[in-house]
């Protein structure tokens, strides 16, 4: 597949996918949108890549937002049109069938910063910077945000950071658990790479099973999740890797995985 706004490069079992419109500090519009579901198309159907680094070009920005050229002139219909195909990515960001990493090399901001929460793993740049400033634009966070934020810092600090559109260092994201790490930023892609390609070698069915039962089970009651932890622990011995992980051990040896 060809690409005009995002760079797709793959090595081992890894793929990096580069959102490349530094002109507009890699601003989303819905080229970009439609052109990052097709690499996830084309990701999934890959049974060679187990992990994802997904990140911005150049070194000031991750994603800035969504492209406000784009969104200014639209109404309510088209502007939650919009707002709801964004939704569906990030969605699919969220439950694809393998982990995605966000590797923030700058600005995170607005839907930046709803992208990189949909990862399973953010690690930020020291020079990053996140947040949701949509209250500036006399807008709310449409893509995610109002939901998926306080999930990650808590209802207080979201709204603290929503209502006065407050935007945080990467050392102030990772202090309130908006991100998981944070690395010089020459050091990046390396890190992102390095933990994509630790969890690339890993057992790849229980790997997406404990993806399932912490994003579903979080949204059940207690009793209902462990009962659903339950059953994905039982799912785990129906495949081949449970079976040679634990003769490994037995056998006192290294585990040779086949994912699945």
């Amino acid at each position: 597949m060809t690409y005009e706004n995002i760079l797709l490069s793959i090595k081992d079992r890894v793929a990096l996918i580069t959102i490349n419109r530094p002109a507009t500090l890699n601003a989303l519009n819905p080229q970009t949108l439609e052109e990052l579901d097709r690499a996830l198309s084309q990701l999934a159907d890959n049974d060679q890549v187990h992990a994802i680094v997904l990140t911005g070009s150049g070194e000031k920005s991750f994603v800035a937002g969504g492209d406000i050229s784009v969104m200014q002139p639209l109404g309510p219909i088209e502007a939650s049109r919009v707002a709801r195909q964004a939704q569906q990515l990030l969605a699919r960001i969220e439950s694809f069938p393998k982990t995605v990493i966000a590797a923030i090399n700058g600005y995170a901001l607005g839907g930046g910063c709803q992208l990189a929460m949909a990862c399973d793993i953010r690690i930020a740049a020291d020079s990053a910077s996140l947040g949701q400033p949509e209250i500036n634009l006399g807008i709310i966070p449409g893509w995610g945000g109002t939901q998926r934020l306080p999930r990650l810092v808590g209802r207080g600090k979201a709204k603290q950071m929503m209502l006065t559109g407050e935007i945080v260092t990467a050392a102030e994201a990772l202090q309130i658990g908006l991100v998981e790490q944070v690395v010089a930023a020459d050091r990046l892609l390396e890190a992102a790479t390095e933990m994509a390609n630790k969890i690339a070698a890993k057992p790849q069915a229980a790997v997406q099973l404990i993806r399932k039962a912490v994003d579903n089970g979080l949204d059940m009651p207690l009793n209902r999740a462990v009962d659903y932890e339950a059953d994905l622990f039982g799912l785990c011995f129906a495949t081949e890797d449970q079976k040679e992980g634990m003769a490994a051990f037995l056998e006192k040896r290294k585990a040779c995985w086949k994912h699945r």
